[in-house]
């Protein structure tokens, strides 16, 4: 889709950088942890997989009613990379998917499933991973609130992210964000989904890691 192309998006104390494969190596590191994949699944990639991946995300969707949203989170002032955040934008209808979209969740990306009702506008299928060391700090939520708005500047109109049931930091992310709960499970985990720009305002909550 038009008009999704990513640039820097800064918040109180960090700065969202669009993806490069140069910042595979870091990067690496910074996921390094089996634990991030006890709810996403999959498991530490070293910096040559990591760096096949990013060019493969970098290049985006071939499909051109889809876009690949990605960025590191860098804390300020020249900090490390902390994690990632993450969106695939859609229409809410459309023609089929692209043949070579299967291969989204290879890359880290999912694409929402045609059959999911959703509003009018576009439709963002968003993520969040922090790496372990950065946990606790409230990141993934300042990090995700600044991509959804960004987002909702776009004119995305409706958000989902697909959360494992006992991930109770990244509910609690998805809920900062302005996403509710639903019924409506895939691949074990559960949706949630909300209005762009629905940002719950109050104290920043801590979050423990991955989405």
């Amino acid at each position: 889709m038009s008009g999704f192309t990513t640039g820097v998006v800064p918040t109180d104390r960090l700065l969202l950088l669009p993806l490069a494969v140069a910042h595979a190596e870091e990067m690496s590191a910074v996921l390094a942890d089996p634990a991030l994949h006890t709810f996403i699944g999959g498991s530490p990639a070293d910096p040559a997989g990591l760096r096949a991946r990013y060019e493969r995300l970098v290049a985006g969707s071939p499909d051109p009613a889809e876009s690949w949203c990605n960025w590191v989170i860098q804390l300020r002032d020249d900090g490390p990379l902390a994690g990632f955040v993450q969106a695939t934008v859609t229409a809410p209808v459309g023609p089929p998917r692209h043949p070579a979209t299967a291969g989204a969740r290879a890359v880290g990306h999912r694409h929402r499933d045609d059959t999911e009702p959703v509003g009018g506008g576009p439709v963002a299928e968003i993520a969040w991973v922090v790496g372990t060391p950065w946990q606790g700090r409230g990141i993934a939520t300042e990090a995700a609130r600044g991509m959804t708005g960004w987002l909702g500047r776009r004119g995305v109109r409706t958000l989902v992210a697909h959360i494992h049931p006992d991930h109770r930091a990244s509910a609690a992310v998805a809920t900062a964000c302005g996403l509710a709960r639903t019924d409506v499970w895939h691949d074990g985990e559960v949706r949630w989904t909300g209005p762009a720009g629905a940002v719950r305002r109050g104290r920043r909550r801590p979050d423990g890691g991955p989405g």
